[in-house]
């Protein structure tokens, strides 16, 4: 790996750096789960990215993105969460907009690429079911053509931002006859139309930022496939070159930790000086926010120079980042002792400092199931990056 910039890079940096510096506003509020925008100073912030092609720095550049490099990706990426910068995105940048632009219709992109770009309408991924999780393609959700539309029946589970989508994209089963990789299609379903039910799913830190979501005939047009029927498993595969670093999360680590050592230096309340293996695992913590750094800069090296998407490199990545937050989350506890109880809403001591790590605490304990669990991560790691047999 190369650690320098080079002095091309070095320029991008700086015009990133320069340009948060001064346009990123402060304490900005975002909508419940981090889905949607709200106020005039978001709507400002995303307009001043768009103006840059900076929603969607990945997408080309005629489609409103900054047409970036990977290795430029990096760089954006990298400076946006040091400076703990404010991002649209999510689904709608990282899934359906590609998927657009590589199969959608011209009048698909005209009516939806535009308004993924403004930063305010949510999309939501309908792919996993109560019984079709890790193994996707064992998803039951029909779809049957009626004339000019498809009637869907089925249900969707661990919709992230469910609850504030306009739009979502559905993979449903449209030939049950066919191998169950093939006879999938994938369909851009209004959320709003009738025969779509959403249920919140309130996790172990009581937010809601999942959902169940149930179809009962609901009617999408034939035109709102994506695609061609029955091949939208091979579509959900589909991307753009995206850099597949994680660098926004390990710096987040390693801001974490920092901001752990902050508090455990200067609060009353702290158990440091009560418990000195608190300074170990502190200083632990900080090596290990240093080692997920060096696995980003490890992918994107081979991304940038070899030009082919990371495999087992990401898996290794996504598994230790995932337990570290929660390796994290553990330590804030001890720092904390039981005062690592009190949430935002707690009376007296300074809670709101305090019940972000509470909340930290029981969020991470999903942070190694959700976006492919620990054991999909290791089998992955075992079969491509060892070679070993598949189990």
């Amino acid at each position: 790996m190369d650690y320098r910039d080079t002095p091309e890079e070095a320029i991008f940096r700086q015009e990133v750096h320069d340009f948060i510096q001064k346009e990123s506003p402060r304490n900005i509020m975002r909508g419940e789960g981090g889905y949607g925008g709200q106020g005039e100073a978001w709507k400002a912030w995303v307009k001043k990215l768009a103006d840059r092609g900076w929603v969607a720095p990945a997408w080309p550049k005629e489609y409103g993105g900054a047409g970036m490099s990977v290795m430029e990706q990096f760089i954006f990426n990298w400076e946006m969460a040091e400076a703990r910068a404010p991002r649209p995105g999510g689904i709608a940048t990282g899934f359906a907009g590609p998927t657009l632009i590589v199969h959608g219709t011209d009048e698909q992109k005209q009516k939806y690429l535009p308004e993924i770009l403004d930063g305010e309408t949510v999309w939501c991924q309908g792919y996993s079911e109560p019984g079709a999780g890790s193994d996707l393609a064992s998803l039951q959700t029909r779809a049957i053509r009626d004339g000019d539309d498809y009637v869907v029946n089925g249900q969707k589970i661990w919709t992230s931002g469910g609850h504030m989508a306009k739009w979502m994209i559905l993979l449903a089963r449209t030939d049950p006859e066919a191998p169950k990789h093939r006879g999938i299609t994938y369909f851009i379903a209004d959320m709003k139309a009738p025969g779509v039910t959403v249920r919140p799913l309130i996790n172990a830190a009581m937010t809601h930022e999942f959902n169940e979501v149930f179809f009962e005939d609901v009617r999408i047009p034939k035109q709102n496939i994506i695609g061609e029927e029955n091949r939208g498993w091979y579509l959900a595969q589909t991307t753009l070159s995206f850099e597949r670093s994680n660098i926004g999360g390990a710096v987040g680590a390693r801001q974490g930790v920092e901001d752990l050592v902050t508090l455990a230096k200067t609060s009353d309340v702290s158990t440091l000086k009560s418990n000195p293996g608190v300074k170990h695992e502190l200083v632990d913590r900080m090596i290990e926010a240093g080692v997920a750094t060096q696995m980003s800069l490890k992918i994107i090296s081979i991304q940038a120079k070899e030009g082919v998407a990371p495999g087992h490199e990401a898996s290794v990545a996504k598994l230790y980042g995932t337990e570290l937050n929660q390796r994290i989350a553990r330590t804030a506890m001890k720092v904390l002792g039981l005062y690592g109880q009190l949430d935002a809403k707690s009376e007296g001591v300074d809670a709101s400092r305090f019940g972000r790590y509470k909340y930290q605490y029981l969020r991470s304990t999903a942070n190694t199931i959700e976006g492919g669990t620990s054991e999909i991560q290791r089998n992955i790691i075992a079969t491509r990056g060892l070679g070993l047999p598949r189990a």
